[in-house]
């Protein structure tokens, strides 16, 4: 039982932190609360907006108020609404809520807000451009998937763009200031292989963990090559339209609109706001942006995205709000047949022994990332070389899965985000089937569950300090919950 324990805790935790990441994301702003001269926090009535709360499916109490505090932790206010909103973000992304009690989000909600609060106590400090740097990515992904600015808007029931912005913006600090707090909670947590021994023979041997399938792959890529007369061509077509506005006055956001490769931004005519210099665009974009003044349209430039032309709209201090127009060159017929021969040619080779698919990708592989690495893929997840067949990316998966160690799979046209394609073949450089957790074989996962399970400790320790020393009010609706931490302080 000790190990399903520390699993369901560990996955309980995980799965809080990764699920609600994002949907805590889209709550509004949690309301601040200030102490009163005797030092107990106090809500402003005033700041509290009265929220039409649907009805919870699940029905964990006899009754709850519709709307108002649910809680206080520090200086943070926990409403009703919040509550419901984060059940909303989670069906709205697919996730089942099923077996999701108001209480459990409710313990997430008090969790994140005492690492934010006691982040503050600590002095952590979070950049403002580093938030702004996030809402960006967050709401070009929006755009992305719902086409527009006030479709966005409208999505999230806001009256415009800037309100989401503004809301995002303290969720998101809210956010970061948890994650970062948690993180010193934890970083000097370590294991000694001691403590790994003990607590995997302290498992009962028919409680073990059973680890599943795993492979590791590498790829061969080719791109179509992009000829210099297909670049040429982008760089007039971009020099033109950079020519009309200069010297005939014509817009640019309407050559954004009409002309522009770029879905988070063609539509708001190539207009990206507060963009500073710790902000994650690509190098060559920041260049540009910060060395024009007001006005100023810049020579075509390249980017790992295309090609560019950008004007600075409004300078800020240190924050600028530009627009740009962005462009692919073509590629030809020519060059796809002639990129298909390549590949073709190399898997051939590698098939029949005549070289090895590593040595093959050292050689002509076109992704700089893996290339070096005879095409070995890394996991994002955890950084590790070993891929779960049951967790891989759809589109991966179904090209290796049935492929034996050796083999090389058919080639097949991959696409990244700016639309660009690329030929690909993948090989399975090694399979981990399905087996009972070894000591010896599976050292490092043990060691990671072990790990898990201290860090798991120290946090609960933690938390419970803090909360004997935080001001913390828990509306009634709330006092029967069972709640991991001891929030009500019995």
């Amino acid at each position: 039982m000790l190990l399903k324990q520390i699993i369901l805790k560990s996955i309980k935790m995980s799965k809080f932190l990764l699920m609600l990441l994002f949907s805590t994301a889209m709550l509004q702003a949690q309301t601040v609360v200030e102490p009163d001269s005797t030092g107990v926090a106090k809500s402003n009535d005033s700041l509290v907006v009265k929220q039409t709360v649907k009805r919870d499916t699940l029905k964990p109490f006899k009754r709850y108020k519709a709307e108002g505090v649910s809680a206080v932790v520090g200086e943070y206010v926990i409403l009703d609404s919040d509550i419901d909103k984060a059940y909303v973000e989670m069906q709205s992304q697919g996730m089942s809520i099923e077996d999701i009690t108001r209480c459990q989000l409710m313990g997430k909600l008090m969790e994140d807000k005492l690492y934010a609060h006691q982040a503050k106590q600590d002095s952590i400090l979070v950049p403002d451009a580093e938030i702004n740097g996030m809402i960006e990515q967050q709401l070009q992904y929006m755009i992305s998937e719902l086409g527009s600015e006030e479709k966005v808007a409208e999505y999230y029931r806001k009256d415009n763009i800037a309100s989401l912005r503004k809301d995002l913006f303290e969720a998101n600090k809210s956010i970061k200031l948890a994650s970062l707090m948690q993180q010193k909670v934890i970083e000097k947590v370590e294991v000694t292989p001691e403590e790994v021994r003990t607590f995997f023979f302290s498992i009962p041997e028919d409680e073990r963990p059973v680890f599943g399938a795993e492979i590791e792959i590498a790829q061969l890529v080719i791109d179509p090559e992009v000829t210099k007369k297909a670049i040429d061509e982008v760089i007039d077509k971009l020099n033109a339209m950079r020519a009309d506005v200069l010297d005939n006055g014509s817009s640019f956001s309407t050559k954004a609109v009409l002309y522009s490769k770029d879905p988070g931004s063609a539509s708001k005519g190539g207009l990206y706001t507060g963009v500073t210099r710790d902000s994650p665009w690509a190098k060559e974009f920041k260049d540009q942006a910060f060395s024009l003044l007001e006005g100023e349209v810049s020579e075509p430039f390249e980017t790992e995205f295309g090609w560019h032309i950008l004007y600075v709209e409004k300078i800020r201090g240190q924050e600028v709000d530009v627009r740009h127009v962005l462009m692919f060159p073509e590629v030809s017929q020519k060059s796809i047949e002639a990129a298909q021969a390549e590949i073709e040619d190399l898997k051939t080779k590698v098939s029949s022994g005549e070289t090895t698919f590593a040595e093959a990708a050292r050689k002509f592989s076109d992704d700089k990332e893996t290339r070096n690495n005879g095409g070995q893929l890394i996991n994002p997840v955890n950084f590790d070389t070993k891929f779960d067949l049951t967790k891989m990316d759809p589109t991966l998966s179904a090209q290796v899965y049935n492929l034996k160690e050796g083999e090389v799979s058919e080639i097949f046209t991959d696409r990244d985000r700016t639309g660009k394609s690329s030929l690909k073949i993948l090989t399975v450089t090694k399979k981990y089937e399905e087996h009972k957790a070894d000591y010896a074989k599976d050292y490092e996962r043990i060691k990671q569950l072990a790990l898990r399970e201290k860090q798991i400790n120290v946090i609960n320790k933690w938390q419970n300090e803090k909360i004997k020393d935080t001001y913390i009010s828990i509306n009634e609706d709330y006092q029967d919950c069972e709640f991991s931490g001891n929030w009500l302080k019995k």
